[in-house]
């Protein structure tokens, strides 16, 4: 039987001059912890951000995937050049070379036309390409990049202090200018009776994990989100493993690790392989925001108590090992998305 995602109070995290340490600040970083190493996935109440907010991201997002492809189009990724912003329709975003079943408008810290990583051209900076219509979701957007940025930078020192480190360790280390990136995505439903015949894989996103820190996730009441959970013995080919339904909660936010703490902490924390179908009947929003390392980051092990955990790359989706990675954390994230967007890619080469 496998136990369902916990749920953590992350408010003794928040604020600006928050007492790491408080019993209360304590104990809600040793559940942070404790979901890391045992499934890299935990669900947060109490994250300091407004429902309003939320409710109002969702409307005009909603209202933004209602128009016809030639509108979305004016805001598409190709505009942006290096910067990776925008609009991409179903089908144009790639998880292990199949088209996901989804559509999504990607979005990032903006930069002016000045800044040094701008001008040479650097992967993944820019400015925002929002969409003209509904006016009003590109500062919507912008309002909520910035309240998941400040969630983010408190579920770091929650992280850092389960681990033993100083509650500001990512803050002047690995992350101390994050690669912080935001997506809305629309999955349209499909029939779960058949799988579709259109050359789009019936997954809204196949089996991946993610690339950075921490993923914070905001999404609707449909479901359809997934998490892979080691159940028993494992024969090497995942068999042992159950899928589990993580609840549709909007109020609550899911979180969870990427592949950069899984090798900072050399495999004691596992960045978890996870998926989306959606077969509710209906479109299904969500809005994962990812906090990861600085760009010009290398990521490696920490000198952590303890005998880590064999490396796990025969189990992983891709076969490949988190734990062999050298190199910078841009690096890493440019060879990922090169695999998700490759023809976008191609073009900018």
């Amino acid at each position: 039987m496998v136990a369902g995602l916990p749920l953590i109070d992350v408010s003794p995290l928040l604020g600006e001059t928050v007492n790491t340490t408080t019993p209360a600040a304590r104990r809600c970083a040793a559940q942070i912890d404790g979901a890391c190493r045992q499934s890299g996935f935990f669900r947060i109440t109490n994250h300091g951000v407004a429902r309003e907010l939320r409710e109002r991201l969702d409307e005009l997002s909603r209202e933004f995937f209602s128009l016809d492809n030639a509108e979305k189009s004016k805001c598409a990724m190709p505009l942006a050049g290096s910067a990776w912003r925008g609009w991409f329709g179903v089908g144009g975003e790639l998880t292990s070379g199949v088209p996901d079943r989804k559509e999504g408008l990607y979005i990032g810290q903006p930069l002016p036309v000045t800044d040094p990583r701008v001008v040479a051209q650097t992967p993944l900076h820019g400015a925002n390409l929002y969409p003209q219509r509904p006016a009003e979701l590109g500062a919507c957007a912008d309002e909520w990049f910035a309240a998941m940025h400040k969630l983010g930078v408190a579920l770091m020192r929650g992280v850092a202090m389960g681990l033993q480190m100083p509650a500001d360790w990512f803050a002047k280390t690995i992350a101390r200018e994050p690669t912080c990136l935001f997506r809305i995505f629309h999955y349209p439903p499909i029939d779960a009776s058949r799988v579709p015949q259109d050359g789009v894989s019936e997954w809204g996103v196949a089996e991946h994990t993610d690339y950075g820190l921490l993923t914070i996730l905001a999404q609707d009441d449909c479901g359809g989100l997934q998490v892979r959970m080691p159940n028993g013995t494992n024969d090497g080919a995942n068999n042992g493993d159950t899928w589990l339904d993580v609840p549709a909660e909007p109020d609550i936010f899911v979180v969870n690790i990427g592949d950069m703490l899984d090798l900072l902490t050399a495999g004691r924390y596992r960045s978890t392989p996870h998926r989306v179908r959606n077969v509710s009947g209906r479109e299904r929003m969500s809005y994962p925001f990812f906090i990861d390392p600085s760009w010009d980051a290398v990521v490696e092990p920490l000198p952590l108590a303890g005998t880590p955990p064999a490396d796990d790359a025969s189990r992983r989706w891709d076969n490949t090992s988190i734990q062999a990675w050298t190199g910078t954390y841009g690096d890493y994230l440019t060879a990922k998305v090169s695999k998700v967007f490759p023809a976008l890619f191609a073009t900018l080469r």
